[in-house]
């Protein structure tokens, strides 16, 4: 009833069962497949076609334990590696033409006094890091790393400005205390917007890519989409931003609660215009496109990872391509990685922002795959294996 024709690459056994389905087992990169002449007989109805990749998991720990070294030595460095292998569907995981974006805006919320710095410092630190004057600058030229630098929405930046790729809504955010940060259509032309970001670095090649952000009062609208998110505290989920005084603190505390009493939004996407920015609405679609283009992710600190919280739920499965860079200083951002059931790989206490810690972090995800790739084996050594225990 079924005559097929299958061309096989790069070690794949396919397995085509007769009615319902064929199953894929696998041990090795992508998926090549040629199926022709096939016929079906008049009675037999095909009702899905399926395919599990049955091994890949099994076959990466093999290979990662099966290295010169005693079992779990590299501690994170291999659940980064068996992570960037499962998202890859391969044994020999690469990073390529690597990418960090900046998304900028501003906040109507920053009139309120809930930031320690006026919101014209928003466009000043955009300017120095086109300038090349920025951390993100350094480490990003330490590592090889493309910035790009989005506006997404800051107030009083000329247009046409070297190195800047022209994304703006609007010049800022609606100030939360009157009305809501974003209409329902401003937040969708900003989650479309970054996920057109992504799309053109996946067609330069890029399959590894951080966010950054740079925003006046941006960890207000943050602490807000944690609260609303999660259901954590909204007095936990309020830090200093960028280094607010006591008094500063207890202010923006008063009126993030008095914000978060006045509205009652439903759905995720209500959610992020009612309390988000620009650039998290941005962020927020590029994780979502960074996902459908199955790219490594990489997240930063805690105006980002309120991006995460955005993107993931509407799309839970997010994670599976995230690892968290490190752990922030900001109030909260511990109890955020939590909910995503994430893991960081660094605790240096940052709290700048910019895409800071997933640059610097980069380096550690190109070691996991390089012990993955170029480790010998104890095999091929000649070591005897007593050694792995």
């Amino acid at each position: 009833w079924l005559g097929t024709r299958v061309y096989l690459f790069d070690q794949f056994l396919f397995e085509i069962h007769r009615f319902h389905s064929y199953i894929i087992h696998f041990n090795q990169t992508r998926i090549y497949v040629i199926i022709k002449h096939v016929r079906f007989h008049p009675t037999i109805k095909m009702n899905y076609i399926r395919m599990k990749p049955m091994n890949l998991e099994k076959e990466l720990i093999k290979k990662i334990d099966s290295r010169t070294k005693p079992l779990g030595s590299l501690g994170k460095l291999e659940k980064v590696a068996l992570r960037i292998g499962l998202v890859q569907g391969t044994l020999t995981p690469e990073l390529r033409n690597p990418a960090i974006i900046v998304f900028a805006a501003d906040h109507g919320i920053s009139e309120a006094g809930v930031s320690a710095y006026p919101g014209e410092v928003t466009k000043q630190m955009v300017i120095n890091i086109l300038n090349g004057g920025a951390a993100i600058n350094v480490f990003t030229r330490q590592h090889n790393i493309a910035l790009r630098v989005v506006d997404a929405g800051v107030a009083g930046l000329s247009a046409g400005l070297p190195g800047l790729i022209d994304a703006r809504i609007a010049g800022g955010t609606k100030n939360m205390l009157n009305e809501p940060a974003m209409s329902l259509e401003e937040c969708r032309r900003a989650i479309e917007s970054g996920r057109e970001m992504v799309r053109r670095e996946a067609a330069g090649g890029c399959n590894i890519i951080g966010f950054g952000e740079m925003g006046i009062g941006n960890s207000s609208s943050a602490s807000l989409l944690h609260h609303r998110y999660t259901g954590f505290p909204l007095s936990r989920c309020i830090g200093r931003g960028a280094g607010m005084s006591d008094e500063g603190l207890r202010h923006k505390k008063r009126i993030l609660k008095i914000v978060n009493s006045k509205y009652s939004p439903g759905s995720p996407e209500e959610i992020l215009a009612t309390f988000g920015g620009f650039e998290i609405a941005m962020i927020c679609g590029a994780v979502l496109e960074a996902k459908k283009q199955n790219m490594l992710i990489i997240a930063d600190g805690y105006i980002v990872t309120s991006a995460f919280l955005a993107a993931h739920a509407m799309q839970p499965d997010i994670m599976d391509n995230t690892i968290f860079s490190h752990l922030s200083d900001e109030t909260g951002h511990n109890a955020m990685i939590g909910f995503l059931k994430g893991d960081p790989l660094l605790r240096l206490n940052l709290r700048l922002g910019e895409g800071t810690g997933a640059a610097i972090a980069y380096p550690l995800l190109q070691s996991a795959v390089l012990f993955m790739n170029e480790m010998a084996s104890f095999g091929s050594a000649s070591i005897s294996e007593a050694v792995r225990h």
